[in-house]
């Protein structure tokens, strides 16, 4: 196939010349999508609009704990859609941050920006803990977080959590956390005694042994750390009480706290 590359003549060169100039005076343009409000106006409007006028974006705040299923809701109303579905995204792999998306995102372009962020900020965190990025053993830590990130009530409590996980799976117990069945569009149901025993899913680990085979939520930097580096303790269990967790390395101390908080929820 042969290309025509047509020789810029001398007028083409001085437009150029003066939009240059012009771009000088008035500044760089913006980047992003840019509501320029007219179809038409002089190139001087054109450029001067061009160089100051921001760009409409979308601020979208993701907070730790929430489930794809109410992130892809919130983002498919601010953004204007339908629906939101990110089928290449991992489970509640996105990164809790704040997002700035341009308006006028399609859907596929909100979902590359997002895996892209989120992927580069789990890579760099991998990188800083590990020295290197391994997906699958990486999201086998985001699994355990998830569970972290429903169930304590404060950051001081995460490595605390984390301990209990780990002691009950290495003594082959069931981890029996409410928080595991808080996923997709429970995320905010109490779970009761009938939910526990109707739910017949890996997430309920009541039912089941081990862990959920997806992270339950998205999660924080913090939950990650906690569950590459949980406490060093002999803790088995943990039972709410005032807001704070008490934990037990036996049942019997377990029990004792189940009372104490039954006595002050009176």
């Amino acid at each position: 196939m042969n290309y025509t590359i047509k020789k810029l003549q001398k007028s083409d060169i001085d437009i150029l010349k003066i939009d240059k100039y012009i771009l000088f005076l008035v500044g760089k343009p913006q980047s992003g999508w840019i509501d320029l409000r007219k179809t038409k106006m002089t190139k001087f409007d054109f450029l001067y609009k061009l160089t100051t006028s921001k760009a409409a974006l979308k601020k979208i705040t993701i907070i730790p704990g929430e489930t794809d299923y109410f992130i892809y809701k919130q983002i498919a109303k601010k953004m204007g859609f339908n629906y939101l579905k990110c089928p290449k995204i991992p489970k509640n792999f996105i990164y809790p941050n704040t997002y700035y998306l341009p308006y006028g995102f399609k859907q596929n372009e909100v979902c590359n920006y997002l895996y892209k962020v989120s992927l580069k900020k789990h890579k760099t965190l991998s990188k800083r803990i590990f020295g290197y990025w391994n997906f699958k053993k990486y999201y086998n830590f985001l699994i355990i977080a998830s569970i972290i990130q429903k169930e304590a009530a404060n950051k001081k409590e995460m490595k605390l959590i984390s301990s209990v996980i780990y002691n009950r799976l290495k003594r082959k117990m069931k981890l029996q956390m409410d928080g595991s069945l808080n996923y997709g569009k429970y995320s905010h149901t109490k779970i009761t005694p009938q939910i526990i025993k109707n739910n017949k899913t890996k997430y309920n680990t009541y039912k089941y042994y081990g862990l959920p085979s997806k992270p339950v939520c998205v999660v924080s930097q913090n939950a990650i750390i906690a569950a590459i580096f949980p406490a060093k303790t002999k803790y088995l269990y943990f039972i709410r009480v005032n807001g704070k967790h008490k934990f037990a390395k036996t049942y019997k101390e377990h029990l004792k706290y189940i009372r104490k908080g039954k006595r002050k929820s009176y």
